[in-house]
This record gives C-alpha cells, sequence and structure tokens, in this order.
C-alpha cells in the first residue's frame, strides 16, 4: 500500500493476509466452487513436497554404516518411529504403507512449517524487491487451507478403497458394506452408515489439520498486530510472537504425527474385516 493511502484497519490486515491468489478476483462465497484455483496453495504444497524428497534423498546418499550424523540420526528416529506405528496398527505387508507414512508425515511437517515465516515477509519485504505488487493476496502455509488439506485426505481415501478391495476383493467389500455391522437383515441401514463413515473419515481427516493450523495462522496475525494497534507496542510483538512460535512448533509436529497416525488408522482398517 502507497504511503498516500491509509493505513489499513486490523480487520482489513487480517482479511488481506487471508486471501489466497487465485485465478479470479472475485471473493469465493459458496462452501464448494470447483471453479476457484488456489495458485498458492498448490505452489506451496509442491515446493514441499521437493523440498521432502531431497532431504530424503539426501539422507540416504549420507547413510552410513559407522557413527551417524546428526541429520542421519534424526532420519532414523523418524523412519524408526513410522515404522513402528505401522507395524502395530497394520495387520499385513507395510512395504509400501510405512514409506507411505514417513511421506505424509515428512511432507505436513514441511507444509506446517511454512507457518514459522514471518507474516509479512512476502507483502512488505519480498515483493516489493522484486516488483510484484504488495497488495496481491498470498498464503505460503498449504495446510491452512481446506483445499490443500482436503486434498491429501481425499488422496488417503483413494488408497484406504484400493487396499480394501485389494486385501478383501470385490466381492468381500460390497459384503462387508452391506453386512456390518448390523448384519444382512439391516442391509439399508450398513450401506448408508457405512457410506457415513467413509465421509466422516476423509473430511474429519482434512478439517482436523485445517482448524489447528488455520487458527495458528490468525493468531500470528493478530500478534503481528500488536505493533501497531496496542500499547504494547515492538516489545510485546517480539515477545508473544516468540512464546506462540515456540508453543507452535509442538502443534506443527504434532498436527503431522495425528494426520500421520490417522492415515495408518485408516490403512489398517482397509486391511481388516468387521
Amino acid at each position: 500500500m502507497s504511503a498516500t493511502e491509509h493505513a489499513p484497519t486490523p480487520s482489513e490486515y487480517i482479511s488481506h493476509h487471508l486471501g489466497h491468489l487465485a485465478n479470479s478476483h472475485d471473493q469465493q462465497t459458496a462452501l464448494v466452487d470447483m471453479s476457484y484455483i488456489n495458485y498458492d496453495t498448490i505452489i506451496w504444497s509442491v515446493f514441499c513436497g521437493l523440498l521432502a524428497i531431497i532431504l530424503m534423498y539426501l539422507a540416504s546418499r549420507k547413510a552410513t554404516s559407522g557413527v551417524p550424523g546428526r541429520f542421519q540420526c534424526a532420519v532414523e528416529m523418524v523412519v524408526e518411529m513410522v515404522n513402528d506405528q505401522a507395524k502395530s496398527i497394520v495387520h499385513g505387508n507395510v512395504s509400501f504403507i510405512a514409506p507411505m507414512a514417513l511421506t505424509v508425515f515428512v511432507w505436513v511437517s514441511l507444509m506446517n512449517s511454512m507457518d514459522f515465516l514471518p507474516v509479512d515477509l512476502f507483502s512488505v519485504w519480498l515483493f516489493p524487491l522484486v516488483g510484484i505488487n504488495p497488495e496481491i493476496h498470498h498464503r505460503v502455509v498449504p495446510t491452512a487451507d481446506l483445499n490443500g488439506t482436503l486434498g491429501i485426505a481425499i488422496g488417503v481415501f483413494a488408497l484406504m478403497m484400493y487396499y480394501s478391495f485389494k486385501i478383501k476383493g470385490v466381492g468381500g467389500f460390497i459384503k462387508e458394506l452391506c453386512t456390518a455391522p448390523f448384519g444382512p437383515a439391516m442391509l439399508p441401514f450398513n450401506i448408508m452408515l457405512n457410506l457415513v463413515e467413509f465421509a466422516a473419515k476423509t473430511f474429519s481427516l482434512g478439517m482436523r489439520l485445517f482448524g489447528n493450523m488455520f487458527a495458528g495462522e490468525l493468531l500470528f496475525l493478530l500478534i503481528a498486530l500488536l505493533g501497531a494497534y496496542s500499547h504494547f507496542g515492538g516489545i510485546g510483538q517480539v515477545i508473544a510472537g516468540s512464546v506462540w512460535a515456540i508453543f507452535h512448533i509442538l502443534i506443527v509436529f504434532l498436527q503431522a504425527f495425528i494426520f500421520m497416525m490417522l492415515t495408518l488408522v485408516y490403512m489398517g482398517q482397509s486391511h481388516d474385516a468387521h
């Protein structure tokens, strides 16, 4: 915003930072509208995915049977943790599921960690340096966008359906869909209950992650307003921001762990029969 224009109000400041770089300048009003594409969510999701691949590749290349370094030790701890959880939850072959769960954990952790970037890093500092209009909307936390988290959840749902058909067979899956949990006599209710369960798993998986990360992002924005709209000034902003950032480290990795564990639970359920 230029110096000749008025400073944004707190609501305008928050609304600006919560807007997306989308294919339309009009604000989305419908809960579901497939015509909107949030480019920033796609860009930063791909960026974090590529970064996860690079980190895992470097870890495998630098792995040694001797005394491990700090990076190798940290990666080995994560791999062992994920592998142990996969074996304890999924009763079957985990040769694909364990690496998938590791990918989910690392990818979601990196996307959540984008929340540690200063809220004004792009609009105030970087965009003016490269000649980009600082008033454009841009968000760097893909998991604070419901589209991003539900996209991952739908991917988990697709894998859950794939393994349900692969392990149980088409006949076994249909039989379970029609007879569990009340028995063959309650076929219509069994089908409705199972369909609701599939939908609930998918939406709850995505919305849980979104809710926690959106709340964390919103709190960072409120803390950023302390410097301009409160008597605490910059000192209060630094103190409050530092305290919340330290606490947010736990939230970032805890939410990634919960997302990974629920993914493993759903994979395990697709391997088991009712």
